[in-house]
């Protein structure tokens, strides 16, 4: 698992190429908030393949598995179920160690369970 902290102004998509580094990709499937053609092209290079949606304005749709997209629906109830953790989906922790840490102890106690 990887995850980069970054600031509530700052948009995930500009954070995807880094948690891709060093990783072997077969299949990325992402929202439609990730729809970029600078995003696409990057997984194609790397010889991987693109399930995301196009966004309603987007002039140039393109083909995606609906049926392996809804495998994206298990990431969505994971992170709905940490954000039922107050001190986690407010932020609370002010330092970023500390956040990963509190963090890891939601994480290991969502294991356990």
């Amino acid at each position: 698992m990887r995850g980069l902290l970054t600031g509530g102004q700052v948009h995930d998509v500009t954070q995807v190429e880094p948690l891709l580094e060093d990783l072997p990709l077969q299949q990325v499937v992402a929202d439609k908030g990730y729809d970029s053609q600078q995003l696409i092209d990057l997984i194609h290079a790397r010889q991987g393949k693109a399930n995301i949606p196009a966004r309603a304005g987007n002039h140039y749709p393109r083909e995606f598995d609906a049926h392996e997209y809804q495998a994206r629906n298990l990431v969505e109830r994971f992170f709905n179920c940490i954000k039922h953790f107050r001190r986690i989906a407010t932020r609370d922790e002010k330092l970023n160690a500390r956040y990963i840490a509190m963090l890891s102890i939601l994480l290991a106690l969502i294991w356990l369970a």
